[in-house]
């Protein structure tokens, strides 16, 4: 009998994780109500986790899209990249990172959903929001707007992608994963900017969108009036405080992104955003009858080459569930994991039942509800930002922290609280796995500076940056020459509409200048050195991405706009450009192209700017994530085996002097086990010599509860087998305890405990003590029950400790453990 059981406790559990996994197996209708989407007739409680196919190697999916699973996600959620699919009009390429059709058949592989947001305008600091340049020199054109030319071009796109998902079967009314798609982007933020040219905008969007007969639901985001039968949905960190509901009766409530951090820019400071602030407004979200919730992102991923928006750092979301390695970020992916786990509890009375709001005090409400079987689920919420609350609740006493949401699948017991986070911590470590600190190892090619007289495209005027460069380099050279009498000093004044400039005068480099994510525009001003004769300036303009937000993208500048020497100007004046570098022209960062140019033995570090650095490595052994460590490096790009892992920025540093980003993702995919080509372009004075290669792993995994904690959300599962009714404590069946729960990562185990108490532990996994109540044997006790395992799971409980070491006092159990 307890064999059956068990079966049983697994199935249900089962059950619970892979619900949705029957309905794609055959086609789906797809609809919707006011209560969720409606997935052959049957409505649906359903969590999302954006992973953008572009933003790792296709090698990598399978991984992302299984932890994803494992996490409680039910569908994928990615934008559509038109500028990566269509980088020259009417040149398509849909390989490798860009085979959205392979990802989106992997995501069906394991039984899951989709959700493609075509856009195409999809911002996602992406650059250009992922519009093609191309568009840019189209005639007459207005992007996003009642403009014949862009509208033309945007059915074009977005009629392709449709029929492309089509002809693969890949809509759920055709046995596919894809229930859900959007058309536009947040577009309501822009709106009003295109004045008459916007209301009729949205409505043709819609229209157009609906008529391509895709046999799922359309959403828009960030759209109040979205015209029916398309869906508006809500972005953003608090969605469960700031959502005004559907626009609509017979529509449901939707949140197409909750910010899982925030994006990182050069020179700020990196946003934090905890997991107890995640669940607590998704809990508030399914509370006030919401029905889908995507974190975005769920994946961090990367912004490799040249796709990061300005001045987006190329690590893209780090601190998401799944950091930009694909590693399991803790405690975010298992909290939440239990937030899904304890929301699927509820799943029957929230569809079903009926709603009822009650308060329990001034800040703390009681959301319920109940069907007339009896059946009934509640979330009782402490509004309180400053102190936790006691609140009586059907004659039952309940503590809830601040700003925290108990849920209760039976109206009786919690499940689980948004604040209490009973899941482990883990710490991600970079090891050194080798350094290129030998000069003998290094090759040196130094860019040439130009002057006018080799420039082969001269203009009576400056002219705008992308104009010129047709967004296929960051770089711009503007060059002049004139006549001076004498040899002194004078002050060169430069204005620049972004993002960086590097002046140089007879070849010598004379200053640099850049501006930031909130001001691009800048003003470099340098005195300079003068010869009697002829002088040659050249400027070299960099920019740091397009922008990928706001109306009128198509009438952003950039670049050089005014140039004085003392006061002479020299704007409107025969200036030559050259786009690009010549190393870049050359592709001296693949193998073929570096035969083109001399590279010279590597000289000591110097001040002289624009350097293409090059060395060959052997990939680290093991399979663990590798990273390019580039802290002695200035500002610049970065190849392996030809593949740009992304713009690096080491020497713009925050306002508490931190470089942006230092870590630099190569993904094993890029690399051979031997000789691997290594090429950076270092605009600036960095240092080769002190670049590594890192391995990166979670090292450390430590829990900490207490006896307020709440047990895993499967204990409740296995309580429900045992039909155990009676109550020892309010709300907490017996058998449901409180336990640290230890998970190294794949391929490793538990090597060491650092740290155990049993009893009351100061401080949390951060920074930890003893308390004045501590068992002695604490460590040796988790030592026998976890050395050598994978994982282990301790209950903070006397029995099993054997002894309580200090009774009336309430226990608290603290391990850490090194993982390797």
């Amino acid at each position: 009998m307890e064999m059956v059981k068990k079966m049983l406790m697994s199935c249900c559990w089962l059950m619970l994780a892979v619900g949705s996994m029957a309905a794609i197996e055959n086609s789906a209708n797809v609809s919707y109500d006011a209560t969720s989407l409606i997935i052959n007739g049957q409505h649906k409680i359903l969590f999302s986790g954006s992973i953008h196919y572009p933003r790792s190697p296709p090698q990598m999916w399978p991984s992302l899209i299984e932890k994803a699973k494992q996490g409680g996600i039910d569908v994928i959620q990615t934008y559509v990249f038109w500028n990566l699919h269509e980088p020259k009009q009417g040149q398509y390429d849909f390989s490798g990172r860009n085979d959205i059709i392979g990802f989106i058949k992997q995501i069906q592989s394991q039984g899951l959903y989709a959700c493609i947001r075509i856009g195409p305008f999809i911002e996602s600091e992406w650059t250009y929001g992922g519009l093609p340049f191309w568009l840019h020199d189209v005639p007459g054109i207005v992007f996003r707007s009642d403009n014949e030319p862009f509208k033309y071009h945007m059915q074009k796109f977005v009629t392709m992608i449709v029929n492309m998902m089509k002809s693969e079967n890949l809509y759920a009314s055709q046995g596919g994963p894809i229930i859900l798609s959007q058309i536009e982007n947040e577009y309501q933020t822009v709106e009003a900017a295109f004045h008459e040219r916007g209301p009729p905008y949205v409505q043709w969007a819609a229209k157009m969108a609906v008529g391509l007969q895709t046999g799922v639901p359309w959403v828009m985001c960030k759209q109040d009036d979205a015209p029916d039968p398309v869906i508006n949905a809500c972005n953003g960190m608090r969605c469960g405080e700031t959502f005004k509901g559907p626009n609509s009766p017979n529509k449901p409530s939707i949140w197409t992104e909750n910010w899982t951090s925030f994006y990182e820019v050069y020179g700020d400071e990196p946003y934090m955003r905890s997991a107890n602030d995640i669940a607590y407004q998704v809990a508030l979200f399914i509370a006030k009858k919401g029905s889908y919730v995507n974190y975005y992102m769920y994946h961090g991923g990367t912004n490799f080459g040249r796709t990061g928006s300005a001045f987006i750092l190329t690590s893209y979301y780090d601190q998401a569930p799944l950091d930009e390695y694909g590693l399991i970020r803790e405690p975010k992916w298992s909290h939440l994991k239990e937030l899904h786990a304890a929301v699927k509890l509820c799943s029957k009375p929230l569809l079903t039942g009926a709603q009822k709001i009650f308060p329990l005090g001034k800040l703390q409400q009681a959301y319920v509800f109940q069907e007339n079987s009896g059946e009934c689920a509640a979330f009782l919420v402490n509004n309180d930002s400053r102190k936790d609350s006691t609140v009586l609740f059907q004659n039952i006493s309940y503590e809830l922290p601040r700003t925290s949401i108990s849920i209760l699948p039976d109206c009786k017991t919690v499940a689980f609280n948004t604040y209490k986070v009973s899941t482990q911590y883990n710490t991600r470590t970079m090891t050194l796995s080798q350094s290129f600190d030998s000069v003998e190892i290094w090759e040196e090619y130094r860019e040439a500076i130009p002057d006018f007289g080799k420039t082969s495209l001269t203009a009576e005027t400056l002219l705008e940056h992308w104009n010129i460069t047709k967004d296929e380099t960051d770089y711009l050279w503007y060059t002049f020459r004139f006549q001076y009498n004498s040899s002194d000093t004078q002050l060169l004044n430069v204005q620049s509409r972004g993002h960086v400039l590097h002046a140089f005068v007879n070849g010598e480099f004379t200053g640099s200048a850049h501006g930031s994510h909130d001001n691009s525009s800048f003003t470099l001003q340098n005195t300079i050195q003068l010869k009697n004769g002829t002088n040659d300036v050249a400027l070299l303009s960099a920019t740091v991405g397009l922008p990928d937000s706001g109306a009128h993208l198509e009438r952003r500048v950039a670049g050089i706009h005014r140039v004085r020497i003392q006061n002479k100007y020299f704007t409107n004046y025969n200036w030559g450009y050259q786009v690009g570098l010549i190393g870049e022209m050359l592709q001296i960062y693949t193998n073929p192209g570096s035969n083109k140019v001399e590279w010279s033995k590597f000289r000591s570090p110097s001040h002289q700017r624009l350097t293409w650095y090059k060395s060959v490595f052997n990939a680290p052994a093991g399979e663990d994530p590798v990273a390019l460590n580039l802290n002695s490096m200035g500002k610049g790009e970065a190849w392996i085996n030809g593949q740009s892992i992304g713009r690096y920025w080491v020497s713009f540093r925050t306002s508490k002097g931190n470089s942006s980003q230092i870590w630099y993702n190569i993904p094993r995919p890029f690399l051979k086990p031997t000789g691997n080509l290594l090429v950076l372009l270092e605009e600036e004075e960095g240092n080769p010599l002190g670049i590594t290669i890192d391995t990166i792993a979670i090292s450390k995994v430590c829990g900490h509860v207490t006896n307020s904690h709440q047990p895993p959300v499967r204990s409740w599962v296995a309580q429900n087998l045992r039909g155990d009714t009676k109550i020892n404590m309010p709300g907490r069946r017996p058998g449901r305890r409180p336990k640290v729960q230890l998970n190294c990562s794949q391929g490793k185990n538990i090597s060491k405990i650092l740290f155990a108490s049993f009893g009351n532990p100061e401080g949390d996994c951060d920074s930890y003590a003893t308390g004045s109540c501590h068992l002695s044997t604490s460590r040796a006790i988790v030592e026998k029950a976890c050395i050598g395992k994978k994982k282990c799971y301790i209950p903070n409980s006397n029995r099993y400790f054997g002894v309580d070491p200090c009774p009336d006092i309430p226990k608290a159990l603290l391990i850490d453990a090194q993982c390797t």
